[in-house]
């Protein structure tokens, strides 16, 4: 079980970017799906994550409304896509995988998940 996350860089403030989790070795829809964020320092924090069933949990109404989580099957990736960037966006993001009873749930605790992808950085300048 391999996640692959990719898509970070460098943007200014107001910016997009829309990052991507590649799994392998697994199929991703019969996992949930979490993105974490990290800055140093600092413990890592949930952002969003997508159910088995498509449903998407946002960690602050401040992402609900900038940030879309979302997956394509075919592709076998979850994507985060995120708008209105600010400086305070500005971490390391990860991706990682848990099983649930629940296809309806996903958590936002890093605890929750076993598999992690390395790790994308995303940089927001002011």
């Amino acid at each position: 079980v391999q996640l692959q996350a990719s898509g970070g860089g460098l943007v200014q403030d107001g910016g997009s970017l829309t990052l991507s989790c590649a799994a392998s070795g697994f199929t991703v829809d019969r996992y949930a799906i979490g993105w974490f964020r990290q800055v140093p320092g600092k413990e890592r924090e949930g952002v969003s994550c997508f159910s088995r069933s498509g449903s998407s949990r946002y960690s602050r109404d401040s992402m609900k409304t900038r940030f879309t989580v979302s997956r394509d099957n075919a592709k076998n990736t979850v994507y985060l896509q995120m708008r209105s960037l600010r400086p305070e966006d500005t971490a390391l993001y990860y991706c990682a995988a848990a099983r649930y009873f629940s296809g309806a749930y996903c958590g936002m605790t890093s605890d929750e998940y076993t598999y992690w992808g390395q790790g994308t950085q995303v940089t927001v300048s002011s």
